[in-house]
């Protein structure tokens, strides 16, 4: 059996610098990840863990040993700080009124404020809503309710897009490591890349022959199937890769000409993330927008989907038949987190200290060739590390002994696709944090040599 493990989500935990990192550990916390292992089912990206979390607060997280690290990655649930006092309030005063859980055929005030402020914010076309634990499930509701409405079952999504862990969300999904053994995946889901220009295999510089390149494989499969149902895919990556306004607007356009739903999932993107509320506006309106992750104010698990009004057709269905889809505990940690990103201005906050670090990288790119590519939108960036500036081969142990260094030195983050350093920080951070961030970056790339 093959046991190689996929980077496409993540960093490597079985390799060398791992185990010289949990070396470094102090005897309690080393107690304490045997006990983890000893104990979970073993899984290939998080088994064995890196470290033990005494505290997340803020923009920070902290090990037992009292080391405090910037913490840009945060599963993507902490757009509004880790342990917000605001909505640990919010949900302490809930507890104490004692509605913690509303059994189904009841709702509650939470609910119906969250849904209330979700159609509040999100574009003007988004009216209805519908809860459920997890991203996973939501992305499956979603594609439920397009196939329900077309009356069609195929769908179109991406390589190397991660939309959860269920039979249809990772059939979805583009990604090998969530499909190999399970037999059989949910037929009819095609799936094409992503637009990427940087590394487009065409080797192209013009940005609109890239996009007729990518969108000539979507034409290809929707010639030869005409029965799609939805095109499901994030506006923009999680790497981040940030397609033109133009290649989505095309989409929108084909899907709108051929009756096929458009799908965002912005579990990682939406509630300010890119410096805007939602991806989405920095482009077009999908049919369905996905939310998840910071949705339960970095407390509570949360995930739902906002449609539009012609989709409410279903009231013959239950595509979202969820023991905890009304939940007023998540739903009021929810209401607080958004709340708090309005009235501190997080949105303008990642967008203005988005573009600075962004200018800042690019800047420390003239002077680090290994740094090929840096993109971002708001606090949603990446770097993408190569031994060649020419031949774009990538960086991928590299792009580990980076990532470890800038451990060392406060500032932890995720590396995806083996070589790709993604920074998603809580939008809460500062300019003295952005600066941070840099300085480790410039340190680390200044006494790390590339082989």
């Amino acid at each position: 059996m093959d046991q190689t493990v996929s980077k496409e989500q993540g960093d490597i935990n079985t390799g060398s610098l791992r185990a010289q990192y949990v070396d470094s550990l102090n005897e309690e916390t080393r107690h304490w990840l045997e006990e983890d292992e000893k104990y979970f089912l073993y899984q290939a990206l998080s088994t064995p863990v890196m470290n033990v979390l005494a505290k997340t607060e803020g923009a920070w997280i902290e090990d037992m040993q009292g080391r405090r690290y910037l913490d840009l990655h945060g599963n993507g649930v902490h757009n509004a700080g880790f342990s917000n006092p605001e909505v640990i309030a919010a949900v302490q005063k809930q507890l104490e009124e004692k509605l913690a859980f509303t059994p189904r055929r009841y709702t509650n005030i939470p609910a119906i404020e969250l849904a209330k402020k979700l159609v509040a914010i999100t574009p003007l076309e988004l009216t209805r809503v519908l809860f459920c634990p997890g991203g996973s499930e939501a992305i499956e509701m979603a594609v439920a309710l397009a196939k329900h409405v077309t009356g069609r079952w195929k769908t179109i999504s991406y390589w190397d897009s991660y939309h959860g862990n269920g039979f249809q969300s990772s059939s979805i999904g583009g990604e090998e490591h969530f499909s190999t053994g399970m037999g059989p995946m949910m037929p009819g889901a095609f799936h094409i890349e992503f637009p990427n220009y940087y590394r487009n295999p065409w080797e192209l510089k013009d940005e609109e022959a890239i996009d007729e390149q990518y969108l000539r494989q979507l034409k290809i499969i929707l010639q030869r199937n005409p029965d799609i149902a939805a095109i499901v895919a994030e506006p923009i990556s999680s790497t981040p890769v940030i397609p033109s306004q133009r290649y989505w607007q095309q989409i929108r356009e084909i899907c709108d000409a051929n009756g096929i739903f458009l799908i965002f999932d912005e579990i990682i993107e939406g509630l300010g993330r890119t410096g805007k509320w939602f991806a989405c506006e920095h482009y077009v309106t999908p049919d369905v927008l996905v939310l998840g992750k910071s949705l339960g104010g970095g407390l509570l698990p949360l995930a739902g989907i906002v449609t539009e009004e012609k989709y409410n057709v279903l009231q013959h269905r239950s595509i979202g038949h969820f023991t905890h889809e009304k939940n007023p505990l998540s739903a009021t940690a929810g209401l607080a987190a958004i709340h708090y990103i309005e009235s501190h201005e997080l949105v303008k906050n990642a967008a203005t200290l988005g573009d600075y670090l962004l200018e800042q990288l690019l800047e420390l790119k003239k002077r680090f060739p290994v740094m090929g590519n840096v993109a971002g939108k708001g606090m949603h960036l990446g770097i993408d590390l190569v031994k060649d500036p020419v031949t774009k081969e990538r960086a991928t142990l590299y792009a580990e002994q980076i990532m470890y260094d800038c451990l060392e030195q406060g500032v932890a983050f995720k590396v995806i696709e083996g070589n790709i350093l993604t920074l998603r920080p809580s939008l809460i951070i500062t300019k003295d944090d952005c600066d941070f961030i840099v300085r480790s970056l410039e340190i680390a790339f200044g006494r790390n040599k590339v082989y």
